[in-house]
Parts: C-alpha cells; sequence; structure tokens
C-alpha cells in the first residue's frame, strides 16, 4: 500500500489527509506545532494516524510520496532530509486535482487575488452554479473533493501553493499581477518568485484561458520569453488591440469574440483602481463560463467586499479607520495609499521580508501625515522613513498602535492600518491583526 505523509495538520492538510484516507492510501500526518481541537476530532473521525509538537523522522521518511503544507519552506530539515532521499513532495492542490474532473478557476497575484477569488464565487454562486471556495480562503479543495464535491471550484493560489503542483491544471488561470513579495523563501531572488506565479499556467491548453493584467510589466516581459498555450484574455484600464476588459468613457467594457458587457464604473461595488483590475479578471472569468450578463451586472454590483481589505471601521471624533491588515506586501500598501483622499495616519511594521518602501515614498510623502510603526524589530522602517515624515511613533501593541493613532489623528484624517509586513512578529496572522485593530478602536 502506497504510505502518503503530510507534513503539516491545518486546513490543507487535515483535508489532504480525509482525500488519501478515503482513496485507500496508508496515511499519516505530522505537525511540529499543536493541531487545532477541530483538525484532531476530523482525523480521528477517519481513523487517520497523526501527531503534533514534532516530526517523528521514523515515521516520515518511508514515505512513497509527502503532501506538504504551504506554510512549510524547502529549506525545513525535516524536509530536506525527504529532499535528498528523493522522495516526492507535491501539494494539497496537486493531490486534490488527481482525483477530480471539475472545472478548475484558478486566482494568483502578488495583490489582490483574495478579493477577485471571492467576487468570482460570488458570482457563480448567484448565478445558480454548483460551485465550491477553495485554496488560501474556504474550506480545503482536497476535503471538498472528498466529502463534498462541486461542479467548480475557484481557488486562490499563493506562489508556496504553486511551488509545489506539477501536473494540476487551471482551466481558467487569473495573474492579477506580480511585484516584489516573500523573497526571503525564493533566495532573495526575484525570478524565482516569478516563475512560482507563472507555475499558474503550466500545462494549459488551447481550450483553457489565461487572464491577465496587460500592462504589468514583470507579466509583459515574462509573455514575450514564453509560448503558452492557453487563450489570452488581457485586461486594462486603456483598451488596445488585445485587450478583452477595459475601461471606455466612464464604463467597464468586456468584449470577447462572443460577448459584449458593460457597465458604469460608478457602479462598482468595489472602487479604487485596484478593485477595477479585480473586477475586470472575475467580469472576464465570468463571461468566459457563459454567466448571463444580468448575473454578472447584479454581483459586481452588490458585492460586500472581504474582511481586512480596505475594510471601513468606524469613524470617531470625524476621523475615519480602514483596516487593510491583509496588505502584507509593499505593493498592497500602494494600492492602499493610492486610493485614500485625505491625509492619512498610517500604521506600518511587523516581520520585515526584505522590503523595499520607495514603492510607496512618493505616496507617503503626497498624503501620510504621520506614520506608527508597530513591530518587535522597527529598524529597517527607521532606516528608509527618518526625516522623511515628520511625526514618527514606535508601539509594541495594537492598543498602543490605535491609541496613539487617535491621539495623533486631526479631524477630516484616515487611519490606515496597512502594515507592508507579515505579522507573526506580534500577531498569530493577519487576520488576528486586523481584529486586534477594529476591536481597539471600537472600544474608543
Amino acid at each position: 500500500m502506497k504510505r502518503i505523509v503530510i507534513l503539516g495538520g491545518g486546513e490543507s492538510g487535515a483535508g489532504a489527509a480525509v482525500l488519501a484516507k478515503l482513496k485507500g492510501f496508508d496515511v499519516f500526518l505530522s505537525d511540529k506545532s499543536a493541531l487545532k481541537p477541530d483538525y484532531k476530532a476530523l482525523l480521528d473521525e477517519h481513523e487517520i494516524a497523526w501527531e503534533e509538537l514534532q516530526h517523528t523522522e521514523a515515521l516520515i521518511l518511508n514515505a512513497d510520496e509527502v503532501i506538504k503544507s504551504p506554510g512549510i519552506p524547502d529549506t525545513a530539515p525535516v524536509v530536506r532530509k525527504l529532499i535528498g532521499k528523493g522522495v516526492k513532495i507535491i501539494s494539497e492542490i496537486e493531490f486534490a486535482g488527481r482525483f477530480t474532473n471539475s472545472r478548475m478557476i484558478c486566482i494568483t497575484g502578488s495583490n489582490g487575488k483574495t478579493t477577485t477569488t471571492t467576487l468570482i464565487y460570488h458570482i457563480l454562486r448567484n448565478a445558480g452554479l454548483d460551485v465550491g471556495l477553495a485554496g488560501n480562503i474556504g474550506n480545503s479543495l482536497a476535503l471538498q473533493v472528498a466529502l463534498e464535491p462541486h461542479a467548480y471550484y475557484v481557488v486562490e493560489l499563493s506562489s508556496f501553493q504553486l511551488d509545489h503542483m506539477f501536473e494540476f491544471k487551471a482551466d481558467i488561470a487569473v495573474l492579477l499581477n506580480i511585484t516584489p513579495d516573500h523573497l526571503d523563501r525564493y533566495d532573495y531572488t526575484f525570478q524565482n518568485y516569478v516563475d512560482a506565479k507563472f507555475r499558474i499556467t503550466q500545462n494549459q491548453t488551447a481550450d483553457d484561458a489565461f487572464i491577465f493584467w496587460e500592462n504589468d510589466p514583470v507579466i509583459r516581459e515574462e509573455l514575450q520569453k514564453r509560448t503558452l498555450g492557453a487563450q489570452l484574455y488581457p485586461f486594462a484600464l486603456e483598451r488596445t488591440g488585445k485587450t478583452k476588459a477595459f475601461i471606455e468613457q466612464d464604463q467597464l467594457v468586456i468584449k470577447t469574440l462572443n460577448s459584449f458587457f458593460s457597465m458604469p464604473q460608478t457602479e462598482l461595488a468595489l472602487q479604487g483602481l485596484h478593485n477595477t483590475y479585480n473586477s475586470m479578471a472575475a467580469g472576464l472569468t465570468a463571461t468566459i463560463l457563459d454567466v448571463k450578463k444580468d448575473n454578472i451586472r447584479q454581483s459586481l454590483l452588490d458585492f460586500k467586499g472581504v474582511e481586512h481589505r480596505l475594510e471601513y471601521v468606524a469613524t470617531v471624533r470625524n476621523v475615519q479607520y480602514i483596516n487593510d491588515s491583509k496588505a502584507t506586501n509593499v505593493n498592497s500598501c500602494w494600492y492602499a495609499l493610492q486610493s485614500m483622499k485625505t491625509p492619512v495616519v498610517l500604521i506600518l511594521g511587523g516581520t520585515d521580508k526584505g522590503n523595499d518602501y520607495s514603492e510607496i515614498e512618493s505616496l507617503v510623502n503626497e498624503k501620510v501625515r504621520a506614520l506608527i510603526f508597530m513591530g518587535v524589530d522597527n529598524r529597517p522602517l527607521h532606516a528608509f522613513f527618518d526625516g522623511k515624515v515628520a511625526d514618527i511613533s514606535d508601539v509594541q501593541s495594537m492598543e498602543e498602535a490605535v491609541q496613539v493613532a487617535y491621539k495623533v489623528a486631526r479631524p477630516g484624517d484616515t487611519v490606515l492600518l496597512s502594515p507592508c509586513c507579515a505579522s507573526f512578529d506580534l500577531f498569530k496572522n493577519y487576520e488576528d491583526r486586523g481584529r486586534q485593530f477594529k476591536d481597539h478602536v471600537r472600544n474608543l
């Protein structure tokens, strides 16, 4: 019997374990951290052997194949030993893809992927399609394939998930943008990260679709080096000969061989430049899947947005507070600042992944009145911003950050949490960071 070992017992690992067990494999799950009670119960229910707080090499290195959590780097000692032994290491998505013929709509990009994924899911569900939400959000794809199969899956893919995908194919692949991120996981070599993102196009044929931002300089340069099998669906603000979604006379227009769709840009539920791109990508996806125009229009009109992404929290003493905790890289913060219409008190900081803050320098100069650095080590932030903004504070907790923001903000300002950094120095994750921000703002 083939032995499958799963490293990491979170959503993806537990789901992969259940699918592997149901398919008749010898399954063992190991996690260096503590497992959540829900996942322990799920594993026990399916009689899957597991361990927590350790990796027992005798039970791992005898694997025929390993399904690795995207959060575990290839540099982890147990992973290095597996690679040294020549054991094949795959992702949960790769494994799940072997056991389903459902249509796969896959979304990646440095920024905007959660919003776009959720919006596509919203449109397809409202159109009455049998659709599941998976990948970086929603439930594990493997678990859904095992217990709750759907005809369509909308899958958000991080570069880490794409790294260990080989045979899996996206029927519709969406690549929103590529800017430097996670370089600490890619030997500080940007091309390695670019290559990971482009894995979303692998195995695509002429029957498949590749949707991408036409004006992204990195994507544009990469497309000149590659020959892709899929049909191309570029989107951009301004139309060129090949653009399939664009803005014309304040209308969002989608024009493909078989379809023409338009609606006023002002009616889109998601406002701001980056959200216009997200709406274009989602609208193109729905058009390719022959969703009725009325359904697309209504869903683009009534979509509620994503928690922790430019999320309005409250207005206190005529100062509005915006939670953009999901901005874990510099480019995300650029989009947030670019959409601000008032002076900004900006909360930055966390685990620096080799960030280049020059990308937001001009917007900080133009819009930011005060900076609040919230992290264990704020030296990289000080090295870049000292002398550029007059009012800079250091804080060590979210409560302190909100209190300082409350003191320095003036009526008419916006306090923006858009950290540019990962959250693991002071918080469990970006959700924890965002929820703490909201809780402390509501307590003002």
